[in-house]
């Protein structure tokens, strides 16, 4: 869960320029990187004209430059190596309201490696690679000093608002799931809670099941005196 929504907004609508966005396309196309003389040439653009669009598709992180000799020389006379363009790495995913749905796949696939090796129940190996994860981003968090428990569920999509005492999460960031698998997804989402409250700690809330419509699955409640 550490994607920027932000810069992912701005990235595609980098594309949201026609000209950009037939030069993208033609990139992605090819079977190796492609040139700035040949991308003009493939969309009958002015050679400065695709350099600036294909600068700014490597600046939003849509395309990645790299340099090669075209001439398959090399040393002295060899020539300065070609600026290139090919489609990035990076992967871009933007939905509103915010889904994280390869949380959950990364999860569940864990939890069933995890079942398989130990003969055990799936859907128990699911709540605790859950709780693991939570965990892992509320200590993530208490490592730095003045990250407000409400901080740490918006950046993961839950939408917490103050309710009196408790704190509802007004969105489920797996909705999709959670509609067609309530159970297994509920329980997922309660062990993660909970986990991201382990991990913070002295919170003095709990993480409970309350499932409403058009909201999550869990809300916060004052923890009860020990």
């Amino acid at each position: 869960m550490d994607r920027s929504r932000d810069t992912g907004v701005q990235a595609l609508a980098a594309l949201d320029e026609p000209t950009r966005r037939r030069l993208y396309d033609h990139v992605v196309a090819q079977p190796g990187p492609v040139s700035r003389d040949e991308a003009a040439a493939a969309i009958d653009l002015p050679r400065t004209t695709a350099a600036f669009h294909l600068d700014k598709l490597a600046e939003e992180g849509l395309l990645e430059v790299v340099f090669e000799r075209r001439t398959g020389r090399t040393g002295p006379g060899a020539g300065r190596p070609a600026k290139l363009y090919r489609r990035s790495g990076r992967e871009i995913e933007v939905s509103l309201p915010e889904r994280h749905y390869d949380v959950a796949g990364h999860l569940l696939a864990g939890a069933l490696e995890d079942a398989e090796a130990s003969g055990g129940s799936p859907r128990g190996a699911l709540e605790h690679r859950a709780h693991q994860y939570g965990e892992s981003v509320g200590r993530a968090a208490h490592n730095h000093p003045g990250t407000p428990l409400a901080q740490v569920l918006e950046a993961h999509g839950f939408e917490p608002r103050r309710n009196g005492d408790s704190i509802d999460l007004v969105n489920c960031p797996f909705r999709a799931l959670a509609r067609e698998h309530p159970g297994l997804v509920c329980s997922m989402t309660l062990r993660l809670v909970g986990g991201v409250l382990d991990g913070l700690g002295d919170t003095g809330l709990r993480a409970e099941l309350h499932p409403r419509p058009a909201h999550c699955c869990v809300r916060l409640e004052p923890a009860e005196p020990t």
